[in-house]
């Protein structure tokens, strides 16, 4: 029995057949992974070497739902990604909804893509902008509980990275999160 080598598909094919089974134009993926409408085609039609950018290649390979090393020009970064609950929580969210990414991202305004994009990816934290985080809720179908939770703990996060304890100043903070809280109708 003989062994049969194992062709490894081209980075670009792999994207050009990504495209073409998601019935995704060029320039909308061009917006989603942060480039131009001609390097996407570029990229595709092999005119320059694929891209061996850390930042674009991670994109891609989140639109594309992969891992990003399954693209051979990847190169595994040497700093950790770090992904809080609240990202897997909205990756979760996307699963049980049987959403794409890809559809998941079109739900949302052109300018808003690639943000949503580096969420996913860990680059970005979850946005503190309550209406932002209220436009992911909603695209989800996440109760306003959820998104307030959410929210809640990024500000936190905010709040302890900037220098505050929010455990000796804990009367501010919850009656901060209080009036929030009314202020959303939760209460």
């Amino acid at each position: 029995m003989k062994n049969k080598q194992i062709i490894q598909e081209k980075s670009s094919e792999k994207v050009a057949k990504f495209l073409d089974k998601n019935t995704l134009h060029k320039k909308d993926f061009a917006e989603m992974i942060g480039v131009t409408l001609s390097y996407v085609y570029n990229l595709i039609d092999e005119s320059i070497p694929f891209s061996t950018r850390g930042t674009t290649l991670e994109r891609i390979a989140t639109v594309m739902e992969i891992e990003p090393e399954e693209f051979e020009e990847y190169k595994i970064p040497q700093e950790p990604v770090i992904i809080d609950d609240s990202v897997e929580f909205i990756k979760d969210a996307i699963k049980s909804k049987k959403m794409s990414v890809v559809n998941f991202l079109k739900a949302f305004p052109r300018k808003k893509r690639l943000d949503i994009v580096d969420i996913l990816r860990g680059t970005l934290p979850v946005p503190i902008d309550y209406k932002d985080l209220s436009m992911i809720g909603q695209v989800l179908d996440l109760t306003t509980d959820e998104i307030y939770n959410m929210w809640e703990r990024r500000l936190k996060q905010v709040l302890e990275i900037n220098g505050m304890n929010i455990y000796s100043n804990a009367a501010l903070v919850n009656s901060m999160f209080e009036c929030a809280k009314k202020f959303i109708h939760l209460k």
